[in-house]
């Protein structure tokens, strides 16, 4: 018995290596950076491992990728980042489309757009962290939700036109959320080159009777060195006082093929009367050169969250080189 099943699996073993040799592309790429931030200011320990401002990050990629007999694609994609196993996702694809199952990493469709204005490095509100002094936390930004085990199709483009839709599962019940669904379209005309317009609506039940309902557009174009966007955003919550507007626009310049710079800045206006807005501005640059990037931004935000002189600063510069 014992050599029988040695036997069967060795036939196995032969036929799946036949498989990937025949019929599957593996490829592995990756990344190293060294940046310097300011996480650790006003006595916030936030990231105790980050004591003098600098930090490394990694990451390992592998792709495979490949075609059954019928003509359905199939590819899957895993990280490592950190020394541990962080993003992986499995892509079917076709003349139809594609459907990606995220096991962990992926943004919903809504996720993907919450913020496209143009930036040389990082959003305004990003890059910034509660400095120690208050406990209102980080920045709010309307920007969907989903997580890990999501669904999310892609169509093919139609007349420039791409749609997309996400599907997180969460099972329902009488005291948890249901199951999350938002979706993307992206229209950039045929006719006019560099012009990008979208929209994006979710509708998210948190809870029992508590429900979160999102929609976001934007424009964004490119004109010889420029790209300009803006972009506005609402969140409509069934809790009295708590529905929000979001106002962001950016503007980039190419100083030539590899250096950039460029400008943002966002707003977020809430219901409540006891809140002022948020407001976030940055600048950012980056300058590219073969597999290295050198890339920053400084960014400051007022009234994070709402609350009065709630304002903190923070800049981030990353030196990375791809392989």
């Amino acid at each position: 018995m014992n050599n029988l099943r040695k036997i069967g699996l060795s036939a196995l073993a032969g036929s799946l290596a036949t498989f990937s040799v025949n019929a599957a592309e593996v490829s592995v790429s990756g990344g190293a950076s060294i940046s310097l931030d300011d996480t650790n200011r006003g006595g916030n320990e936030a990231n105790g491992t980050r004591g003098n401002g600098f930090y490394m990050g990694d990451s390992l990629k592998f792709n495979m990728s490949g075609e059954t007999d019928g003509g359905l694609g199939v590819a899957v994609y895993y990280e490592i980042d950190g020394g541990a196993l962080d993003d992986y996702d499995m892509t079917l694809s076709g003349d139809w489309g594609s459907l990606k199952f995220n096991g962990s990493g992926s943004s919903s469709a809504f996720g993907a757009v919450d913020d496209v204005t143009p930036n040389a490095y990082e959003e305004a509100w990003d890059i910034v962290d509660d400095d120690g002094t208050a406990t209102t936390g980080s920045p709010t930004v309307i920007n969907g939700g989903g997580g890990a085990n999501m669904f999310i199709y892609t169509s093919p483009s139609v007349g420039g036109a791409t749609f997309t839709m996400a599907y997180q599962n969460d099972g329902g019940g009488a005291a948890v959320a249901e199951s999350y669904t938002d979706f993307a379209i992206a229209v950039s005309p045929e006719g006019i080159d560099g012009l990008t317009v979208g929209y994006a609506s979710s509708d998210n039940q948190e809870g029992v009777a508590v429900d979160a309902a999102e929609t976001t557009m934007y424009a964004k174009y490119a004109w010889g060195a420029f790209t300009v966007g803006i972009q506005n955003s609402d969140r409509d919550h069934t809790t009295a006082n708590s529905d929000q507007e979001s106002q962001s626009m950016g503007i980039t310049y190419a100083i030539n093929d590899d250096f950039s710079i460029g400008y943002n800045k966002h707003t977020v206006d809430f219901e409540s009367a006891s809140l002022d807005d948020q407001v976030s501005t940055g600048i950012s640059a980056s300058y590219t050169m073969g597999g290295m990037t050198l890339a920053g931004a400084t960014n400051e935000v007022d009234n994070i969250a709402g609350t009065a002189a709630r304002d903190t600063e923070g800049y981030e510069f990353t030196l990375s080189f791809a392989f």
